[in-house]
């Protein structure tokens, strides 16, 4: 993950793409709802099972550029937030809760 991170700040540079924190949290923010229009697509609005588009992966990866770009300028290493999601997640299932469930810091 870290060099993915180094590779979108790079670009970012090279392209003077430069944004403050509220634009780059208001873009990740426009591409998950791009995200979710293509699944609405794919599932004709939830009326069936998906059906693979190649726009998902096109939108799954704009997401992915955004929160990148987002987790850069705020400085956290994307790795070791997902490790650390993932260990709160074990501990939640432990419990019997499930990964969605609530917890303190949340």
């Amino acid at each position: 993950m870290e060099q993915l991170q180094q590779e979108v700040r790079a670009f970012c540079a090279r392209h003077r793409l430069d944004a403050p924190l509220a634009h780059r949290v208001l873009d990740a923010m426009s591409e998950l709802g791009e995200v979710a229009k293509e699944v609405l697509r794919m599932t004709d609005y939830g009326r069936r099972p998906p059906e693979q588009r190649e726009e998902i992966k096109r939108e799954l990866g704009d997401m992915l550029f955004s929160l990148i770009a987002l987790a850069n300028i705020v400085e956290v290493d994307l790795e070791e937030a997902l490790r650390g999601a993932l260990k709160k997640y074990e501990a939640q299932m432990q419990r019997g809760g499930s990964a969605g469930s609530e917890s303190e810091g949340d």
